[in-house]
Formats: structure tokens, C-alpha cells, sequence
């Protein structure tokens, strides 16, 4: 198992600091305090920003092959200790240990995606001005230059792999930044920092500062500070967007994913795929499969396996290799989910299986008819919960997918290449999976949501674009 210390610093302009203040980390499945980080204040966030601020010029002069090699040296150290990583993950965040090695997998992953695209970064094109007599004799070219400074907030959900989403591109890119990791989760992100530090990276161009959020204002509000990346809830993230200033932002904000399942589906792939997505870690993923559309031709016979299925579903210990749900976050959100599932069976919905909490632990529940307009409908669960409904007309079940306010992703059991088209054209949602749950991402893809569920995207391609602005020569020949 991995050794924790009992007092870690931060990482503030490439250099351990301890500092007056100290934020407790409690194992989540046993309660007890593992560690105690150094916690930022204002004044320590400030001395972030300007050695950020100090260092853009020598990040962005950074060539490519030097870029790569930070992120090829990170990719070779997070190898070497993945095991440890996995163990972290289980004890501060309460993944089980195969969901653990899975995000210490997609860490890897993303790392690797930044180092190839490293390359094409500041890549461009020639482009032609001479479209009309007055512009005979001008040519124009333009390339792609490092935004500056960035700021970002990762949440507790995939405290390694989302950091990573924003620490990689930034890197490929030739982006100083400082990372406020989630409080709950903020022991990865200080192995992330220890393993950058150990790179050519400029130091002035990484801090990672665990922050109460009150401390935190500069990274919204510093005009320093050239894009904020925010990865959270939606009342959080758009209060951020309103005070953000001129600054760029990006938002990757909650989920409420539907699972369409049509008919003539093999439900043997359907169920087996829809139980991962829907209660994998807990079902703390915004884009957990929260409700299940299905045609009336299969409804009772899905619901009927599917429910034996997730009553065999390991309930426990992280750590344990046989278990499948491990604890959510803490107590109180524990409870939240728990009293909307109350009020929806309050208002005529039936519980399929899954009982009363204990303490951090929640079943894998299974909901039907549960009136729209509920919470636990309408609303991000963000647990093991979902809620089967019925369709017969497949565009009617289209029409409850967007009733939604959020709009991240969707996924589509169908052989109907013409539903698979009109799906694609119609939904509201940032991305449809066809043949597989709206949980499954691979890490290159552009992923990120609309309508309450943000904007902007990630994915390492993506993020760089963000990271990045255009930058045109026009030359008079």
C-alpha cells in the first residue's frame, strides 16, 4: 500500500511550501484522517499568478522536443508508480481499486496524447489575401501562440485524470498555470506536482495550491490570468463565467445522461454496458447513465435482468477486488441523493431494488416510473442511481433526452442507422455515443456539454486549441 505522509506540501512556483494552514484528507471508505496539506491563502495564490505571469515568456519559448520531453518524463514516472497512484485513489476519493487503475491508466493516456500533439502546437497555414485587386501582391500566414497564464479547478471525481485534462494541454501548448485541485482529492494532485517538478518545466510555470474557495477569487478575477478552466457544478461554474472579466473560459459543468434503448437491441450487451455506466465509482460521473429510455417490445424483460444484475453488485471495501461500488464522497451527499430518491417514490415511482444507505455506503438503485419534474429525474444524481421510463415512438423518446436542461453526452442502443442520423442532427447534447452507454470517453476525443452542462471542450487537441490563440503575418509583396 502506498505510504501517505502525514504533513504534504503544496506546490507553489515549482517548489514545496508549507505553509500556516492545513487542509485534513480522510480516508473515504474507513473516515479516518490520512494527511494534512498545506493550504493556500490569498497571498500565496498572488505569488502564484505573478510567477506565472513571470515565467509565460519562457514557457512559451519552450520548443516543441522540450515540451514533449516534460511530458514524456512525467509519462515514465506516473509508469513507474502507478501502483501507488491507484492506492491514492482508493483511499482519498474511495475508487474502487479496478476504477483506480483505470484513471491512472487514462492519466498515462492523456499524457501521452499532449506529447504527440506537442508537435503540430503553433502549426498554421498560408493563406491567400488576394482576393480582390486591392489586396494584389499580399500573402498572409498565421500560427497558433501560447494564451498565457491559466488558471484551473479540477473536482474530487477523477482527481488525477481531470487534472491532468488541463495540466497536459497547458503544458503542450507552452502555458504557465496554477491548479486548484478539489479539497476533498488533493493528495494526486500533489504527486502530480512532486513529478513535474522533477521536469525542465519552467518552475514559475506550475503551482498547485490546495484552496478554500473563499481564497480562491484571484483565479476567476485576476486579470493576469488569460483563461479559466473550471471543471465542477453548474451554480459554481457560471457564477465563475459571470465574474471572470475578460478572460477566456472553459466549462465542463454537470450531466443528467440518458441511455436510449431501441428496439431490436441485443440486451445482453445493452444491460452489461448500462450497469458500468451506471454505477461505476459510485455513480459520481457527470456523465453517469442516470436515466434509461426503453422500448415498450423489451422494458419488462430489460428491467427484469437488469435488476437482477445490479442486486449482485459488491457494495464495500475499495480496496477489496471484488467490490464494485465503493463509498460516495462523504456523508452529505450520501444523503442528499437519498432524500431525492425519497421525494420521487413520494411521487409515484417504484424502487426496483437498492435500500437505505449506511453512512457513505448507497446500494446500486434502480428506479421506474418516477414522474417528471422530480430531482432525482430532472436534476444531476451524481450516485449510483438510475431511473428506467418507456417509449414507443423513438423521436418521443428523442424529445425526453432534450427536455433536459443539460446537455453533455447521450447514449443510443439502436440498428437504425437512419435514428443514429437524426439523432446526430437533433439532439442538444456535445456528444452521442451509438452502441454503448453516454459514460464511455476516450481521452483525444472532444468532450464538453451545452446548455447548463457548459461550453468549450476538452480533450488534449481541443484544450491546446483553447490554450491557444491565432496569430496572423500579412506581408506586402
Amino acid at each position: 500500500m502506498v505510504a501517505i505522509d502525514p504533513k504534504v506540501p503544496l506546490w507553489l512556483a515549482g517548489e514545496p511550501r508549507f505553509s500556516g494552514d492545513e487542509l485534513e484528507v480522510t480516508d473515504k471508505y474507513h473516515g479516518a484522517v490520512v494527511s494534512r496539506v498545506a493550504l493556500a491563502g490569498p497571498e500565496l495564490l498572488d505569488e502564484a499568478i505573478s510567477r506565472a505571469a513571470a515565467a509565460r515568456a519562457e514557457c512559451a519559448a519552450l520548443e516543441p522536443w522540450q515540451r514533449r520531453e516534460v511530458l514524456e518524463r512525467c509519462i515514465a514516472r506516473f509508469t513507474e508508480r502507478q501502483d501507488d497512484l491507484a492506492d491514492l485513489l482508493c483511499i482519498e476519493a474511495g475508487k474502487p481499486l479496478k476504477d483506480s487503475r483505470g484513471e491512472v491508466a487514462r492519466l498515462i493516456d492523456t499524457f501521452r496524447v499532449a506529447a504527440h500533439e506537442c508537435l503540430r502546437v503553433g502549426s498554421g497555414d498560408v493563406l491567400p489575401l488576394a482576393i480582390s485587386e486591392r489586396a494584389s501582391g499580399y500573402t498572409g500566414m498565421w500560427k497558433r501562440v501560447p494564451i498565457g497564464p491559466c488558471s484551473f479547478i479540477a473536482p474530487f471525481n477523477f482527481p488525477l485524470n481531470l487534472a491532468a485534462h488541463k495540466i497536459a494541454p497547458a503544458i503542450a501548448a507552452g502555458c504557465p498555470f496554477v491548479l486548484k485541485p478539489a479539497s476533498r482529492t488533493p493528495l494526486s494532485a500533489m504527486i502530480l506536482g512532486e513529478i513535474l517538478a522533477e521536469t525542465k518545466w519552467p518552475a514559475g510555470g506550475m503551482s498547485i495550491l490546495p484552496m478554500r474557495r473563499d481564497a480562491a477569487d484571484a483565479l476567476t478575477t485576476d486579470d493576469r490570468i488569460k483563461l479559466l478552466s473550471f471543471t465542477g457544478s453548474p451554480e459554481v461554474g457560471w457564477d465563475l463565467h459571470r465574474r471572470a472579466g475578460k478572460k477566456k473560459v472553459v466549462l465542463e459543468l454537470g450531466g443528467n445522461a440518458a441511455c436510449v434503448v431501441d428496439a431490436g437491441t441485443d440486451l445482453d450487451l445493452a444491460i452489461d454496458r448500462i450497469l458500468v455506466g451506471a454505477f461505476y465509482q459510485s455513480g459520481q460521473s457527470c456523465i453517469s447513465v442516470q436515466r434509461v429510455l426503453l422500448h415498450e417490445s423489451l422494458a419488462d424483460e430489460f428491467e427484469r435482468r437488469f435488476v437482477s444484475k445490479a442486486e449482485q453488485l459488491v457494495l464495500g471495501d475499495p480496496r477489496d477486488e471484488a467490490t464494485f461500488l465503493g463509498p460516495m464522497i462523504d456523508e452529505s451527499e450520501a444523503a442528499r441523493l437519498e432524500s431525492w430518491i425519497e421525494d420521487g417514490l413520494s411521487k409515484g415511482g417504484r424502487r426496483l431494488c437498492g435500500g437505505a444507505r449506511d453512512g457513505v455506503l448507497f446500494p446500486a438503485t434502480v428506479l421506474a416510473d418516477v414522474p417528471a419534474g422530480t430531482k432525482i429525474v430532472d436534476e444531476e444524481a451524481f450516485g449510483p442511481v438510475c431511473v428506467l421510463s418507456r417509449f414507443s415512438d423513438l423521436d418521443a423518446a428523442f424529445d425526453e433526452v432534450d427536455r433536459s436542461r443539460y446537455g453533455l453526452q447521450t447514449g443510443i442502443f439502436t440498428k437504425d442507422i437512419d435514428a443514429v442520423l437524426r439523432a446526430w442532427d437533433r439532439l442538444e447534447v456535445g456528444g452521442i455515443v451509438i452502441g454503448d452507454v453516454p459514460s464511455w470517453r476516450v481521452d483525444h476525443m472532444p468532450y464538453g456539454g451545452v446548455k447548463d452542462s457548459g461550453f468549450g471542450r476538452e480533450g488534449v487537441r481541443f484544450a491546446i486549441d483553447d490554450m491557444t490563440e491565432i496569430r496572423l503575418l500579412a506581408i506586402r509583396r
